[in-house]
C-alpha cells in the first residue's frame, strides 16, 4: 500500500480500506502526485483479498476535495496537450471498481472532487457540506464529473451547478432530497456513518456484491433488453461460485455464512 506519509493515506482494518485525500493546506485539492498514487492504488485494492469495502474521505472537516490543484495547472502552461482517453483520465477514481465504495463527504466538494461522489456506490455527507462546480470559473470545461452527476441529479440542477460555477452551492440536505447524497450524517460524523454501513456490507458475499454492482452500474449505459441479458449472465456466473450454495445452506442451517474470498487480482466477472 501507499506510505501513510503521502498525500494519499490508506489504512486497512477488519476488511475496510479507508482512503484519505490528505492535502489539507490546499483544500485536499488533487495534485499530480495524488492522481498518480490513486491510479496505482485502486488496482491494488481490487486485488487485495483482505479488502471488502472501501471508504474514501478527505482529511479534516472543512474540505473533502476542492478539485485539481490549480498551481500545478498554471505551471504546465506550455506543456503539450495530453492525448489520453476519458478512461485514462478517470483512473484516479473508483470507476469500474467492483468492490463496494462509500464516499464519506466531510467538507466542501468542488470540481474534480465531484468525481468521487459521482462514482461512489453510496454517498454519506455531513449535514453542513456543500457541493459546487467551479470549472467554468477557471476557464475549464465541466464535463466528465458533470455527466456522472446526471446519474444522480436532475438535468436542471447539474446545469445550474455547471453554468453558475462557484456562485451556486448545493447544500447537503438539498442534495439528499435530490438523490446525490444517500445518507445525511451529523457534522463531523460522515466517516463514522460510513463505517457503520461498511460493517453491514461486509456480512455479504463478496462475489455476489461485485457482480450485483457490475449489473447495476453497467446497465446505465445499456438498453433495457441488453441490461437484462447482462444481469442474467452475471446471475448464472454467481451460480458457479461456492457462495451460491453456501448462502442457501447457511440460511437453512440458521448460521453465519462462510463466504469465499476473491483471489488476489481476480475480478468476479472473470469467473
Amino acid at each position: 500500500m501507499l506510505p501513510a506519509a503521502g498525500q494519499i493515506k490508506c489504512t486497512i482494518q477488519d476488511g475496510v480500506a479507508e482512503v484519505t485525500l490528505a492535502n489539507p493546506g490546499k483544500g485536499n485539492a488533487l495534485s499530480p502526485s495524488m492522481r498518480h498514487d490513486l491510479s496505482a492504488l485502486w488496482p491494488k485494492l481490487a486485488a487485495d483479498g483482505d479488502v471488502g469495502v472501501v471508504i474514501i474521505g478527505g482529511e479534516g472537516d472543512r474540505h473533502f476535495c476542492t478539485g485539481a490543484e490549480l498551481g500545478a495547472v498554471a505551471q504546465n502552461e506550455n506543456a503539450p496537450l495530453a492525448r489520453d482517453s476519458a478512461r485514462d483520465h478517470m483512473s484516479f477514481t473508483p470507476h469500474e471498481f467492483w468492490k463496494p465504495v462509500i464516499c464519506a463527504v466531510n467538507g466542501l466538494v468542488a470540481a474534480a472532487g465531484l468525481h468521487f461522489v459521482a462514482d461512489a456506490d453510496i454517498v454519506v455527507a455531513a449535514e453542513n457540506v456543500e457541493f459546487l462546480d467551479s470549472h467554468v470559473n477557471v476557464g475549464a470545461v465541466g464535463a466528465i464529473e458533470n455527466v456522472g452527476l446526471l446519474r444522480r441529479l436532475p438535468l436542471g440542477t447539474v446545469l445550474q451547478m455547471t453554468l453558475m460555477g462557484r456562485k451556486f452551492r448545493l447544500p447537503a440536505e438539498r442534495a439528499y432530497n435530490l438523490g446525490l447524497v444517500d445518507v445525511l450524517a451529523p457534522v463531523g460524523g460522515a466517516v463514522d456513518a460510513a463505517r457503520e454501513i461498511a460493517a453491514v456490507i461486509l456480512e455479504n458475499s463478496p462475489s455476489a456484491m461485485a457482480l450485483s454492482k457490475q449489473a447495476i452500474w453497467q446497465s446505465l449505459d445499456l438498453s433495457s433488453e441488453a441490461a437484462t441479458e447482462l444481469g442474467w449472465a452475471l446471475i448464472r456466473l454467481q451460480r458457479s461460485t461456492p457462495d451460491y450454495i453456501e448462502g442457501a445452506r447457511a440460511f437453512l442451517e440458521r448460521r453465519t455464512p462462510r463466504w469465499s474470498r476473491l483471489a488476489p487480482g481476480e475480478d468476479a466477472a472473470d469467473g
